[in-house]
Parts: structure tokens; sequence; C-alpha cells
């Protein structure tokens, strides 16, 4: 009595996951006309479209989830890890430094920003 109950589709199930990441695309290094610089990625992050939008997501961590050949401590999943540095552009897209420099098949491919550190 006086809870209000929300609809089927906005109810939550018990121990179901949240997703603490959103999604963002690798598009490229950071590049001139003759030169490029591998170790700068430039991201483009769903659902953000002005340099505004970008201010949240600086400092926050990205992962570049992958498959690779070989198992290596039982798995062959692997992850190179990232930080958001500053934004690009005016259209909502960022620059990122990896541990490693993300290789060139990873160009257009999803990438994980997690939604920490918190600067709230």
């Amino acid at each position: 009595r006086g809870r209000e109950t929300m609809s089927g589709t906005q109810q939550k199930k018990r121990g179901e996951q949240v997703r603490l990441y959103t999604k963002a695309t690798f598009m490229g290094h950071r590049r001139g006309r003759r030169l490029q610089y591998p170790n700068i990625s430039i991201l483009r992050i769903d659902g953000v479209n002005s340099r505004e939008d970008t201010q949240f997501y600086l400092g926050k961590r990205v992962a570049y989830i992958y498959r690779a050949p070989n198992k290596k401590n039982g798995t062959r999943i692997r992850v190179i890890w990232g930080r958001i540095a500053r934004p690009h552009g005016n259209n909502g897209s960022v620059r990122a430094r990896f541990r490693t420099n993300l290789p060139p098949k990873a160009m257009g491919a999803s990438l994980r920003v997690m939604l920490y550190p918190s600067s709230i």
C-alpha cells in the first residue's frame, strides 16, 4: 500500500545487470594531410553531438575489447585500456590515448566508454 508501481517495461527484475558503459566507435587516428599520430585516437561516442556534451566524458576510461587467436590466462579475450583526453572539433568527437596504440583493424570497431571515474 502507498507504493507506486512502474509499468512492465520500466520495472527492473531482481539480479538484472545495469550497463556501466556507453558505446563509442573508433574513427581513426589524429592526422593531417601528410602525417598521422597513432598515439591519439579519435572516438565518436553514441548520443554525443556537441562539444559541450563531451565535457562529461573527459577523463573517463575506454576499453577496446577484442578476440586474439591464442589463449592467454585461459581466455582469448583481450583488452586495451585508454582514457579520454579532450574534445576533437565541435561535433562531439573526442581524443583518447591508450596504453598501447590501437591497431588499424580496430577502425570502425565498437569500444566501451566506462562511466567511471565519476566527476559528479
